[in-house]
């Protein structure tokens, strides 16, 4: 093989020499050679990948702990206000239930007669009071000559009156010193106030 063309060095090589090939290498050890080369060369390359992915899957590593800690945290901040809100809405559900169910109930003697005995046994002083009911009511158990409406033995005058404000089912108790108010949606909201407490 010769060489036509002139190799141009800058800056110029100083004491370059041929090196002529070396007559006892054989071809086999030669290619034996280039393939101990190339076989390094690869191993260095699959040992610079495996670096390389090594540092990858540790950065991605600690992002997915870094996401998994922040969703954590996120959870944690949100169940008790899940838990609240639940609770909240369990609270109305069934107060909403109650009402529905007691306004849906028939009023009977009974029940009246339980509604003012209720509020009398709350009665302090046993002189005078009036008990104000629905003029329903009040005529109900007036036909069915009720005995909540006879003075029980030592009880002073207890005055039976209808009103207006009084709905169906429940009592007004007034005394000298304030009123007991038995009325069903009194009932209701004094059980929503202690729930939402």
């Amino acid at each position: 093989m010769r060489w036509c063309k002139s190799i141009v060095a800058n800056p110029p090589l100083l004491q370059a020499r041929l090196v002529a090939p070396n007559p006892s290498l054989s071809r086999e050890a030669i290619q034996a050679r280039e393939r101990q080369l190339e076989q390094a060369a690869y191993e260095r390359g699959v040992a610079e990948g495996e670096k390389r992915l090594a540092g990858q899957l540790l950065q991605q590593r600690a992002e997915l702990s870094e996401l998994q800690n922040g969703v954590l945290a996120s959870l944690r901040q949100a169940v008790p206000q899940v838990i609240a809100q639940c609770e909240a809405g369990l609270i109305q559900l069934a107060l909403e239930v109650a009402t529905k169910l007691v306004s849906d109930l028939p009023i009977s003697v009974e029940m009246v007669e339980a509604a003012v005995r209720s509020a009398i046994a709350q009665v302090e002083e046993r002189t005078e009071f009036d008990v104000f009911l629905h003029a329903d009511d009040l005529a109900m158990l007036r036909q069915c000559n009720s005995p909540v409406l006879l003075p029980a033995p030592g009880e002073g005058g207890i005055r039976f009156h209808d009103s207006a404000e009084v709905s169906r089912g429940g009592c007004l108790v007034q005394t000298h010193f304030g009123a007991i108010d038995a009325r069903r949606e009194t009932k209701l909201e004094l059980i929503r106030q202690s729930l939402a407490s």
